[in-house]
């Protein structure tokens, strides 16, 4: 994700970075050369050209799709968002009653338990993106329980029922009562239906069908806009053309680059970041543990995000 000032106007004006200028910029330049060879074919071949106000009405249901996209794109990010954000409330949570409950008699345990929930995290980003890895607790947990939960089928699934375990270990050695377990385990399982809620976003693209037609329509109408705006506008209509297509194109590619957030598009969810900040907020409870230390300034956010 990039950080940018919401109030500045001039400073983000020519940016290329995030702005979809490098997805779209082939179909712009096409659409736009083949306005090019529209106009020389009209002035010295064929003159050749439709009503104007068939695109008109055209552009107008064009448009409300590509709002519609957009809006339902964003729908699915800022449901990413709030997944996630739940997600680090509910470490927080668990470390936290862990610390409270577990750690005065089995500080051992309680450690196992931070450092298991930070590696669900960090396995929990990976798996939405096709990988799997524990990030830096691969280092730090035991090599064959590691081992074990990427050979899982499902990592995140493996590391729940492992910290699940761990709190049963300290149910059994009396540390906390079966209510108590109940309680802190329930963190656990809501950590489960965060991810679930995340994979269905992954596994649940936007409808072909929808896709397709949005898109065939679009090239429908922008290779056939220059003949619209040839009688009214002659040679004018070839940078008319490159501004409506660079608008549409890059609206509708907006709905694509955000539909999916948890990917490494400009303007995905900085995962890491969040993770990193998990990290470092449940680690702290653990007594004498080293943390790593942020991201510099410019390529995370505050560590208060949540």
């Amino acid at each position: 994700m990039i950080d940018y000032d919401t109030h500045s106007w001039r400073k983000y004006l020519f940016a290329i970075r995030g702005s979809m200028v490098r997805e779209i910029i082939y179909r712009v330049f096409t659409t736009t050369a083949w306005a090019v060879v529209v106009g020389i074919f009209d002035e010295y071949f064929i003159h050749k050209t439709i009503p104007s106000v068939v695109h008109g009405l055209v552009g107008t249901a064009l448009g409300l799709l590509l709002v519609f996209r957009t809006n339902a794109s964003y729908d699915r990010f800022w449901e990413g968002r709030k997944l996630w954000g739940g997600i680090v409330n509910e470490t927080r949570n668990l470390a936290r009653a862990s610390k409270v409950l577990i750690a005065p008699s089995e500080p051992k345990i309680h450690a196992e338990i931070v450092r298991w929930t930070v590696a669900w995290c960090y396995t929990a980003m990976h798996s939405l993106r096709g990988r799997k890895d524990l990030g830096p607790m691969s280092e730090v947990l035991a090599a064959g329980s590691v081992k074990r939960a990427l050979a899982a089928q499902h990592s995140p699934l493996w590391i729940a029922t492992r910290i699940t375990q761990l709190i049963n270990e300290a149910r059994k050695k009396g540390c906390i009562d079966t209510v108590q377990a109940q309680s802190i385990d329930n963190n656990t399982q809501q950590l489960m239906d965060y991810v679930g809620g995340c994979e269905r976003i992954v596994k649940t693209p936007l409808p072909f069908a929808y896709v397709v037609h949005l898109r065939r329509a679009l090239i429908l109408y922008t290779f056939t806009l220059p003949f619209a705006l040839l009688k009214d506008l002659g040679w004018a209509m070839v940078p008319a053309v490159f501004a409506v297509a660079y608008i549409f194109y890059g609206i509708e590619e907006i709905g694509v680059q955000i539909e999916d957030p948890f990917g490494y598009d400009d303007n995905d969810l900085p995962l890491e970041r969040i993770c990193n900040t998990i990290e470092n907020n449940l680690l702290a409870t653990i007594d004498g543990e080293v943390f790593h230390e942020p991201p510099k300034k410019g390529d995370d956010a505050p560590q208060s995000m949540v």
